[in-house]
Parts: structure tokens; C-alpha cells; sequence
């Protein structure tokens, strides 16, 4: 039994960490430093009181207005925070008081960061994608060198480092290949190589299993979201989808229930 005060631990842990990917995914695109620089009002320009930052709670105190300017504050900030909490609440129902939480709780926020990112800006900033392939190789490498020595794997988080590796570069080249492909053949660019390096990433925590998994995930979403929008009117057949928030879903999806999915794929008659 997990005590109760770890799941509150792991809530606020997710809340802080949610705190800090906001400020990634306004900054990073920007080009502006994640570390350096204060908190502002984006309207103002005003310093965000310690007081005024505190993760939901603040959001909430100040009715989701600037304290300075009354400026209103996005519904994205409180959201992710939210959502990087059950993220981090739901890695440690999964997988317990294991390394595999602390890996999948960082896949986690490296997915829920991306896929943000390319809502709003069409873009996957190899600082998150190269960052999370190296910690997912590292994290393997160690877990198979001093955690998991003569045991297997037992879920899709922790796989042996030649089926990370594999993961890794199989999903980048694969979706290069389909990106050059399109290319060559309709004159015209329909996926960025950003995609293509987000499933790299996914490979390396995932192994070639869970990449394969969250990446036909994400194309049944992704064709599913572009049928409503163009069914609803609000799009043509030519827009451009963000393909990384359908590959966070599908990444999510096949970190906690990617073995299940895998099971009854083969056993279907």
C-alpha cells in the first residue's frame, strides 16, 4: 500500500512541474531563457509576485486576472498544471514506488510540454525531443545495468537498451521516410521533421513496441480530429493539424495501456 501523503506529494510535485512546463511552452518558442528571467504579465509586463505564482491556487485567488493590469490569464496555465498533476498521479498508480515512475512521470511532462507547444505554434523544439532522447537512453541504460540485472522488463517503460535504441531511431526514420515520401510525391511538405523526432523520442522511452503503438494511435486520432473539423466546417481538407498533440495522446495511451492493447491485438480471432 502507498501511503497517502505520497499521492500528495506526487500531485504537488506534478503541480510545480506543470508550473514550470507553462513557462516552457511560452518561452522556448520564443527563444527566450526558461531560467534566467523573472516571471511577467504578458500584457503589463509586470513581475508575477511569488505569491501570485503558486500553481492553481494562485489562478484561482485572482480569478484568473492579472493583479497589476486585470489582464486575463490563460486557461492554458491552470490546465496544465492540472494536467501534469493526474499525469504524475496516474505514473505512480501504474507503476508504483518504482524507477519506472520517475521515467514515465518525465515522459510524461516531455509529451504534455510538446504537444502544447504545437497547438499553439506548429512547432517541436529539439531542445524537448533530442533532451527526452538522451534521458530516456540514459534512464535505460541504468536500469538495465543496476535495476533490472537478470530480470525482465515488466512494462513498456522499461525495456532493454538495444529495443530503446531501435525504438529511437526506427520511429525518427520512419516518419522521415513518409515526410520525404509525401514530398517527392505531392511537391509539397506534410509533416515536419519535428514529428519525426518526437517518435524518436517516444521510441527511446518506449522501445520499437510502444512507438509503433502510439503512432498508430495517433493517426487514427489525428484522422478522426481532422473528419470532425472538416465535417464541422471550421476546416479544409489542406490544413495544417498539429500531428504532435496526436502523437502525446498516443504516447500516453501506449505507456499505460500499450501491453493491454498489444494482448488483445493478438488475440483477436
Amino acid at each position: 500500500m502507498i501511503h497517502p501523503l505520497i499521492w500528495i506529494y506526487a500531485a504537488i510535485i506534478g503541480l510545480i512541474c506543470g508550473s514550470y512546463l507553462n513557462v516552457l511552452i511560452h518561452r522556448l518558442p520564443r527563444g527566450s531563457s526558461t531560467v534566467r528571467e523573472r516571471s511577467r504579465c504578458p500584457w503589463c509586463g509586470a513581475q508575477i509576485r511569488a505569491l501570485d505564482n503558486i500553481p492553481l491556487v494562485s489562478f484561482l485567488l485572482l480569478r484568473g486576472r492579472c493583479r497589476q493590469c486585470g489582464g486575463p490569464i490563460g486557461l492554458r496555465y491552470p490546465l496544465v498544471e492540472a494536467t501534469t498533476a493526474l499525469a504524475f498521479v496516474a505514473c505512480l498508480a501504474r507503476f508504483r514506488l518504482s524507477f519506472a515512475t520517475l521515467l514515465a512521470a518525465a515522459f510524461c511532462f516531455l509529451l504534455l510540454g510538446l504537444a502544447a507547444i504545437d497547438l499553439e505554434h506548429l512547432l517541436l523544439p529539439d531542445k524537448l525531443t533530442f533532451a527526452g532522447m538522451l534521458v530516456a537512453l540514459a534512464a535505460q541504460g541504468v536500469s538495465a545495468s543496476f535495476l533490472l540485472r537478470g530480470q525482465s522488463p515488466p512494462n513498456l517503460v522499461l525495456v532493454d537498451f538495444s529495443d530503446a535504441l531501435i525504438g529511437m531511431l526506427g520511429g525518427a526514420g520512419l516518419l522521415f521516410l513518409v515526410a520525404e515520401a509525401w514530398l517527392w510525391l505531392r511537391g509539397e511538405e506534410g509533416m515536419g521533421l519535428g514529428d519525426a523526432k518526437m517518435l524518436g523520442m517516444i521510441g527511446a522511452f518506449l522501445g520499437w513496441q510502444g512507438a509503433l503503438v502510439a503512432l498508430v494511435l495517433a493517426c487514427f486520432l489525428g484522422v478522426l480530429g481532422a473528419l470532425v473539423l472538416a465535417a464541422g466546417r471550421r476546416a479544409s481538407w489542406k490544413l495544417r493539424l498539429p500531428f504532435g498533440v496526436f502523437l502525446g495522446l498516443g504516447g500516453a495511451l501506449a505507456l499505460f495501456f500499450g501491453p493491454a492493447l498489444v494482448a488483445r491485438y493478438l488475440a483477436w480471432p
